[in-house]
C-alpha cells in the first residue's frame, strides 16, 4: 500500500487526475487504514468493502475513457449515520431505526458522488444526535483518537474521529446546536457549518423535518486542510430541488475590508486560558496578514441559545418524547430532561414568538458583521471535555452547557462558522471559532487559511 490515507484531499485528486495512482488502489488503501486504526476509536460503524471497491472502479473506468469524473474523483470520504444512503440504514444512532433502509441518497451522498468521491463508510453519532459526546446503545461509543479520556465531540463524533485518524479524507457532519464544529475542535481537525440553505438536504425515508430543524441544521463538511474544506464545500453546496431551503448563492463575495472583532467572553463566557491563548495567537496570525483585529463584545448569544433549545425541544414535546421513551436509551433520556429543566415548555404561542424574535437578533449579528466582516470566537469556554462528562451530574451537564454557548446560540441565526485547529498532532486538541455573514464561507476560509496554513497529519490512535 502507498500510506495514501496520509494524504490531504486535494492532495488525493491531484495524483487520482493525474493517473499517479489508480482510484482502486486509493479505496484498498483506505480500507487497510479503516481495518487498522477503527477497532480502537469505533468512529466507523458501517461499511461495505464491496461497494467501496465497485465505486472506485467506476471512477478508474470513467478516467480511463476520458470521462471527467468531477474534482473529487476516487477521493474516500465518510457519511455520518443520520444521513440516508442507498441501501444503508438511517439509524441516527437508534436501535429502533436499524431497520431504516433507505432507498435514495441524501443530497451530500449525491452530490459527493457526483463530484467523484467514493464513499468509504457511515460513522458513528450518539443516539438522536443529541449530545457533544458520540456514545449510543446501538452502535458504542466512539473514542476520540489523540486521547481516549477525552469525547471525541458530538454530534458528529466519529466524522471527527475517523478523520483525524485518517479514515477517509472527508468527513460529513451536522450541525444544529455546533454537532461539526465541536467535534472538529475535540479531534483536532476543520470543521464548516455553512450558512442555511447553502448545503441541500433531504432524507426520504423520515418524515418531514420540525420547524426548528429546518431552520437550524445543517449538513457541513470536516478535512484536515482548509484548501479540502474549499473542495467539499463546492462540491456539496450543488442545487437539490428536494431541499426547499437551498439557495443558489455563489461561493465567492465581493471584496470586504479585512477587519476581524475579536470577542473572547462573549456575554461573560468564563473562556479558559488555554482557549484564550489559541485566540489571541489567531488574532496575530491575522493581523500579521493584514487584517485589523479589534477586541469588542459580540452581539446577543445567550437569550438566542436559550431560543435555539425551545425550539430543538419543541417537536419532542409536542409527541410527547415518544421517540425518546421507545429508545429507551438512559443516558439520552438523562440528557433530555436536563434540558428540558432547562428550557421551560414554550407554551400556546411560544414557537411563533420564538421565530419572531429570531428576526431581531439576526438583524443584530447581521449590523455587527457589516462593521466587523468577520469575528473571531471560542469553539467552547473549556479545552475539549473529559469524555462523558454531561452525564455525571446535574452541575456537570451546567458547566458544560455554558461552556457551549456559542455552539448554542449562533445556529439560531442561520450564521456559518468555521473550526479551524490550531494545534498539531502532538499536542492536546485546541482551536478557534470563526463567523461571518450569509453565504461568506470564503471569507472564513480565506482567514482559516492565515491561522492554519499547513494541512494536520493523521494521528495513529492512542490507546490508553
Amino acid at each position: 500500500m502507498g500510506d495514501y490515507w496520509r494524504l490531504t484531499a486535494s492532495e488525493l485528486a491531484a495524483k487520482l487526475r493525474g493517473r499517479e495512482v489508480s482510484a482502486e488502489e486509493v479505496a484498498r488503501d483506505a480500507l487497510s487504514r479503516l481495518e487498522a486504526a477503527n477497532p480502537a476509536i469505533n468512529a466507523v460503524v458501517d461499511h461495505r468493502s464491496e461497494e467501496v471497491l465497485a465505486e472506485a472502479r467506476e471512477v478508474d473506468r470513467r478516467l480511463g475513457a476520458g470521462e471527467d469524473p468531477g474534482p473529487l474523483a476516487g477521493v474516500p470520504v465518510t457519511i455520518k449515520v443520520n444521513a440516508d444512503q442507498v441501501g444503508h440504514a438511517t439509524t441516527n444512532g437508534l436501535r429502533t431505526q436499524r431497520e431504516l433502509i433507505a432507498k435514495e441518497d441524501n443530497p451530500v451522498v449525491s452530490n459527493f458522488r457526483r463530484a467523484g468521491a467514493v464513499v468509504l463508510g457511515r460513522t458513528n453519532t450518539p443516539a438522536f444526535s443529541l449530545r457533544w459526546f458520540t456514545r449510543n446503545a446501538l452502535h458504542g461509543n466512539t473514542r476520540n483518537p489523540r486521547d481516549p479520556r477525552l469525547t471525541p465531540g458530538g454530534s458528529s463524533g466519529g466524522a471527527a474521529a475517523s478523520l483525524a485518524a485518517g479514515i477517509g479524507a472527508l468527513a460529513h457532519g451536522t450541525d444544529i446546536g455546533g454537532s461539526v464544529r465541536y467535534p472538529a475542535y475535540a479531534c483536532g481537525v476543520h470543521g464548516l457549518r455553512p450558512t442555511l440553505g447553502r448545503i441541500a438536504a433531504f432524507n426520504a425515508s423520515s418524515p418531514e423535518r420540525a420547524i426548528g430543524a429546518q431552520l437550524m441544521a445543517v449538513s457541513g463538511p470536516l478535512a484536515r486542510s482548509i484548501p479540502d474544506l474549499r473542495a467539499a464545500l463546492a462540491a456539496l453546496a450543488a442545487p437539490d430541488p428536494r431541499d426547499p431551503w437551498w439557495v443558489p448563492a455563489p461561493l465567492e463575495g465581493p471584496p470586504l475590508p479585512k477587519r476581524a472583532a475579536l470577542c473572547v467572553r462573549p456575554e461573560g463566557l468564563a473562556t479558559h486560558p488555554a482557549v484564550e491563548k489559541a485566540l489571541r495567537a489567531a488574532a496575530l496570525a491575522l493581523q500579521e496578514a493584514g487584517w485589523t483585529v479589534v477586541e469588542t463584545p459580540c452581539p446577543p448569544l445567550r437569550e438566542p441559545a436559550h431560543l435555539q433549545a425551545l425550539l430543538w425541544l419543541a417537536e419532542s414535546r409536542r409527541s410527547g418524547n415518544k421517540a425518546y421513551q421507545a429508545e429507551n436509551e438512559a443516558e439520552s433520556l438523562a440528557v433530555l430532561a436536563m434540558m428540558e429543566a432547562r428550557a421551560p415548555e414554550a407554551g400556546e404561542h411560544g414557537v411563533a414568538d420564538a421565530l419572531t424574535r429570531r428576526a431581531g437578533f439576526l438583524r443584530q449579528w447581521n449590523l455587527f458583521l457589516e462593521r466587523y466582516p468577520l469575528v473571531l470566537l471560542p469553539v467552547s469556554a473549556e479545552p475539549p471535555f473529559p469524555d462523558a462528562l454531561d452525564i455525571e451530574s446535574e452541575a456537570s451537564f451546567e458547566r458544560v452547557i455554558e461552556a457551549q454557548l456559542v455552539q448554542i446560540g449562533l445556529p439560531l441565526m442561520g450564521l456559518p462558522a468555521l473550526t479551524v485547529a490550531t494545534s498539531d498532532a502532538s499536542s492536546a486538541p485546541m482551536g478557534v471559532q470563526l463567523v461571518a455573514g450569509r453565504y461568506r464561507e470564503d471569507l472564513l476560509l480565506e482567514a482559516g487559511a492565515v491561522i492554519a496554513p499547513e494541512p494536520i497529519a493523521p494521528v495513529e490512535p492512542v490507546t490508553e
